[in-house]
């Protein structure tokens, strides 16, 4: 007997990473609030990112093919939901944080942010309701302060996951375990 029951089509994976969407318009940095992230390929790495059609943050993608994506902490929660509140249409998000570009000078990137990415637009797929950006991530940036052993640390960074369709934010728990690694004791 199956205890499932039947839900909706239009459910959510979750939790979802929340990041920080920059791109430039009118050479203005400009930051949208982004949970529709997932990395898409290996090598070269490459990140995709589903926007609504409705966003300004579109704009700033097509002008300069180049964008950012930020990892903010779960410290950052107000502002970062801010971002996601007020349009850039109509309302300049350029002094919300301390902005630094890399090698992409069209990229803003967020100072205050534990793990940076700089991409380069690759492809864009139309939805019915979404653009889907894939971008070659370029660069990445972070400090010390958020590393173990030279890699970046998840608790360290501290981010900011969301969940759908309740429209929680939450952090990140414990370790459960090791990749590739807890299951292999079930292998014949």
């Amino acid at each position: 007997m199956i205890n499932k029951v039947r839900y909706q089509a239009n459910v959510f994976m979750y939790p979802m990473p929340v990041t920080l969407l920059g791109v430039n318009i009118n050479s203005i940095p400009n930051f949208m609030t982004l949970g529709w992230v997932s990395r898409v390929n290996a090598n070269p790495p490459m990140i995709g990112c589903g926007v609504g059609k409705h966003h300004y943050t579109n704009k700033g993608m097509l002008e300069n093919k180049t964008f950012s994506i930020n990892i903010p902490s779960a410290e950052m929660m107000e502002k970062t939901d801010y971002c996601g509140l007020v349009s850039g249409k109509t309302t300049d998000k350029s002094g919300m944080f301390d902005i630094f570009y890399g090698d992409l000078t069209s990229a803003p990137m967020i100072n205050e942010c534990p793990l940076c990415l700089e991409c380069r637009l690759v492809n864009t797929v139309e939805n019915p309701t979404n653009y889907f950006y894939i971008g070659e991530v370029v660069s990445s940036y972070t400090e010390e302060k958020y590393q173990s052993d030279g890699h970046p640390d998840i608790k360290k960074i501290n981010p900011l996951l969301l969940t759908m369709p309740d429209n929680r934010y939450w952090s990140v728990g414990e370790v459960m375990g090791d990749a590739w690694k807890a299951g292999k004791d079930l292998k014949p």
